[in-house]
Order: C-alpha cells, then structure tokens, then sequence
C-alpha cells in the first residue's frame, strides 16, 4: 500500500487475517477516515472467517471508511461470464454489506476485474470498493476506474474522490422548486421582470431579463442559504432544550406551544432542503416523507457519477485529465456552434405575421 504523504497524515495502522487497516488524515481540511486494504480467500472454507472478521471489524468502526480490494467474492450472476453460479457467498456477502449499511462504487470501463488462464478463460468481478454514507458525503462524486490488466490475472483499479473535479467547478445557477415555498418569493419575480432593461431588439432585451433575473436570484439564494441555515441550527438547539427540560420538568402552556411552532417552522425548512435534493436525484419512488434528504441526496451523486466524463478517445489517443479534459470540449463546440467568418444570416425580429403572439395578459 502506497501513500502520499504530501496529501495524507497516517495515524494508526492494524491488520487482521484478511486486512490491513490504515487511518488516514487528509492535511488539506482535516477529514479523518478508515480505509480497509484487503485480500479475501480463495479457498472456500476460509471464506466465513474472512466475512466474519470484516463485518466485527467494520462495526465497531466510529469514522468513515472504505474497503477496497480483492474480495475474491463475487455480488450477483452477472459478476461472471458464464452461468455455472454458485449463490451461497455472494448472498451472505450481500448481507453483510447490507448490514454494515455499505455502498459499491461502481467501476467504469469493464465489467470484470479477474480472467482466468488459457484462451477461453472465465472472467468474474471479485475486485470492488464499498463506502459509507459518511465518507460519500464527504466526497459525492467519487468514482472507481478500471485500468490495463497487462500479464496479471487481475484488473488494477482507481478509486478517485473527485475531490479536486468538485473544488474546481464554478457553481452552476439552479432554480430550486423550493423557493415557491418562501413568502414574497413572486413578488419580487415580478418586480425584477418589469424593471427597466436595456436592449436594441426585443429578443436582446428577453435575454437581459433572463441574465438580470438569474443575476439577482442566484446572490439571493446564496443569502438565503446562509440564513436559513443558521436558523435551522437554532431551531434544533431550542428544541434539544426543550425536550431536556421536559425530561426533568413538565413544560408549561408557552413552552408546549412554542415547541409545536419550533417544529412546524423546522419541518418546513426541512421540506424545503428535500425538494432541492429531490429536483437533482430525479427520482418517482418517493415524493413526501418525514425528511428523505439524505436519501435524494445519495441518489444526485450516483447521477453524478453516471454523468462524469472520464477519458475520451479519439483517433490520436486517449484524452484523460479534467483540464485537458475541459480545454478539448470546449474547443471542439466552439467550433461547432461558433461564428463563421462568412456569416450572413441575420434576425428580423419584425417579421411576425406568421407567428402567434403572446397577449399581455
């Protein structure tokens, strides 16, 4: 195992029979997490002990972690290339990461990671990196990579926090379906739609309309994001008092009712927060419930992942590297949708006749 020591602390560093296990400190904003290297069995009556030990390790575990390797267990059917499939371990594996309430980061570029010797070999997954909720929080866009398996019999692959992809992104404007909720919100829509705004033609006056109003909406939300925040950790710190004092004092009438009012305001906060997550997870299997941010929340970083890009391949190579990555997209559009030199085509906006017009009202 191989760490870099210009990005981690190491802390302290254990093994069982069937793993090692490394407590990681990352020096640039002080998140502390567990990762679990570790080599399953091949034999089959070695494979109990080694799920046995995983799962006493895992919960007794307080930090996030990660367990990456060869687990030499395969997840389901289609983890193998051919239909002589043995269920017994990969259900209890199953259960086991469903217990530990794990999550697989799934691999891109293969389907398999293990290929047995000879010209028809066998090919299986048995190689996967399993997470916590706490450490995905951490890094939402995490992904695992296949990479060449050259002469091994094995498949090397990355895991990659994405943490250097996600610090870099310019916050993108979102409308959140939440904000309907808020007293006054159409109000000052509208007030900001009719102001004056400059423009020769009426499709650049439209367009101005749409920049001033994503303009002011944007600076706002970031405002109200902060405040409702800080309000949202009053809420819940008035409401741990008052159920302390309930636990050694009955609560008078006020108490009582400002209690409920505490509630109703924070389940409105709350409800807020999971449309938001519920707009970017784009999911139908829930639409209320008593807070199922956490839920909406996981589901927009698989989406994520799924919307990634990773390499690119082209007839000279292999582009890989998010800065590459960038700096080819955005000069294959731009000379795509770009200006041509001889350009003659121009807009006239007072040929209308053939085009239903919207009314005032």
């Amino acid at each position: 195992m191989g760490v870099d020591l210009s990005t981690f602390d190491i802390g302290a560093i254990s093994k069982g029979d069937y793993y090692v296990k490394f407590t990681l400190h990352n020096k640039c904003d002080g998140f502390k997490w567990v990762l679990y290297a570790v080599y399953g069995p091949a034999q089959q009556e070695h494979k109990e002990s080694f799920l046995i030990e995983l799962a006493n390790s895992c919960s007794r575990e307080t930090l996030p972690y990660v367990i990456g390797g060869d687990f030499n267990i395969m997840r389901r059917s289609e983890d193998k290339s051919t239909d002589n499939f043995d269920f017994k371990w990969p259900n209890i594996f199953n259960q086991v990461i469903e217990v530990l309430d794990l999550k697989e980061i799934e691999m891109s570029g293969r389907q398999f990671t293990w290929a047995s010797y000879g010209d028809n070999p066998i090919f299986e997954k048995l190689d996967r990196v399993l997470v916590t909720t706490k450490w995905e929080e951490k890094f939402p866009i995490s992904s695992v990579q296949s990479r060449d398996r050259g002469i091994s019999d094995h498949t090397p692959i990355v895991l990659n926090t994405g943490a250097s992809t996600h610090m870099n992104n310019q916050p993108q404007f979102k409308f959140e379906r939440g904000w309907f909720l808020r007293d006054g919100f159409f109000d000052m829509v509208a007030n900001i739609w009719q102001s004056e705004i400059k423009g020769d033609t009426n499709m650049e006056r439209w367009q101005n309309k749409i920049w001033a109003l994503r303009k002011y909406l944007w600076g706002w939300a970031r405002h109200m994001a902060g405040h409702y925040k800080k309000e949202k950790k009053k809420l819940l710190s008035l409401i741990d008092s008052l159920d302390k004092k309930a636990e050694a004092t009955p609560l008078s009438d006020n108490e009582i009712n400002m209690k409920h009012y505490l509630k109703e305001r924070l389940v409105f906060l709350l409800r807020e927060e999971e449309m938001k997550w519920y707009e970017r997870a784009k999911v139908n299997t829930l639409l209320q419930g008593d807070d199922n941010t956490q839920f909406f929340h996981l589901v927009a970083n698989g989406k994520h992942r799924k919307q990634h890009i990773y390499q690119l391949e082209r007839e000279d190579g292999i582009i890989v590297g998010d800065e590459q990555l960038k700096s080819y997209i955005t000069d294959y559009y731009k000379g795509l949708f770009g200006p041509s030199e001889d350009n003659t085509i121009s807009l006239q906006e007072n040929l209308t006749d053939d085009i239903p017009q919207v009314s005032s009202a």
